[in-house]
């Protein structure tokens, strides 16, 4: 844990003076989801709590150098709360059971409403998040909180859609980052779960949309809350760099959803998009960023939702 310690010290300095974070620990055993992050407000003053997860195979301590949305979330007496599901692309049962457990401490202990929650996260930590919001609204008996809005980062919200991309990525053999990744992520899903198209009601119950109806349609449980999805909607880089049309990108199966749900009455529902804002905290150019949320224009939204 050394080197947690290491990068939570940089952290707390990054955040800023008049901010720090607290990990909080329920599993020592554990180091990725057996604890969570928390950016407090000043004086304690919570009025409501905005959690995040970041995207596959990354610790919570990565979300903070590359957003803001903790810092204004702080400015507005917003709880920031950072966990990660780890190397999961979906909710299974293990990540829903750490996730509750973590949502559970932190309504006890910081004494909040458990209907005052916004959930995000960025890539497969959005997929997760929206997945849980639908189960919390489906039964709400199960779940500590009762999550008044969503936001996917550039997530890949159809496991169904992303797997047949990967396919395709893999057949033309073009863009050598984009074909490992591919193989990867492929490899890992059918060594936990099988072929999706083997094994439907599987993925389908960790899945939170699909294209095809006939997988499900768990967006039905999502028709009374806020729901954004954020992308850099930049067909050209995608092209160039990786090889990949706009049929095979996260905003179609996005898009696909908040249509569905502006059908089903939802005026909360909105698609987020955006082009040339995604960037890396190192400065890299790339689509598939955190950046691509405008934070202080996001915190308002929370605020509007929370009824601050």
């Amino acid at each position: 844990m050394k080197h947690f310690s290491i990068l939570l010290f940089f952290l707390i300095c990054q955040i800023g003076s008049s901010q720090s974070v607290e990990k909080i620990v329920l599993d020592e055993e554990d180091e990725t989801s057996g604890y969570y992050l928390a950016v407090v407000p000043a004086e304690n003053k919570v009025e409501g709590v905005l959690v995040l997860l970041p995207g596959f195979g990354q610790q919570a301590e990565t979300i903070f150098p590359e957003t803001k949305l903790h810092k204004e979330a702080y400015e507005n007496n917003i709880l920031t709360i950072g966990f990660a599901a780890g190397s999961r692309l979906l909710l299974n049962e293990e990540i829903q059971e750490k996730f509750t457990k973590v949502l559970k401490d932190v309504v006890e202990r910081f004494s909040v409403d458990k209907e005052k929650f916004v959930m995000g996260g960025f890539s497969a930590g959005g997929t997760i998040a929206l997945r849980y919001v639908e189960l919390c609204l489906e039964t709400p008996e199960k779940y500590p909180i009762q999550p008044k809005g969503v936001f996917v980062v550039d997530s890949p919200i159809d496991v169904f859609r992303l797997w047949e991309g990967f396919e395709e990525t893999i057949k033309n053999d073009k863009s050598e980052i984009a074909v490992q990744e591919a193989k990867y992520v492929t490899e890992l899903l059918t060594t936990r779960y099988g072929n999706p198209a083997e094994n439907v009601s599987m993925y389908a119950k960790m899945n939170p949309f699909s294209m095809n109806r006939e997988y499900g349609e768990h967006e039905v449980h999502l028709k009374n809350i806020a729901v954004r999805t954020y992308h850099d909607v930049d067909i050209s880089w995608r092209l160039q760099n990786r090889y990949q049309s706009a049929k095979n990108q996260n905003f179609m199966a996005t898009s696909e959803l908040i249509n569905r749900l502006l059908i089903l009455g939802n005026e909360k529902a909105e698609f987020i998009q955006t082009l040339g804002t995604g960037y890396r905290s190192n400065g890299e150019r790339h689509p598939h960023s955190w950046s691509i949320v405008d934070e202080a224009e996001c915190i308002g939204w929370v605020k509007n939702i929370l009824g601050k």
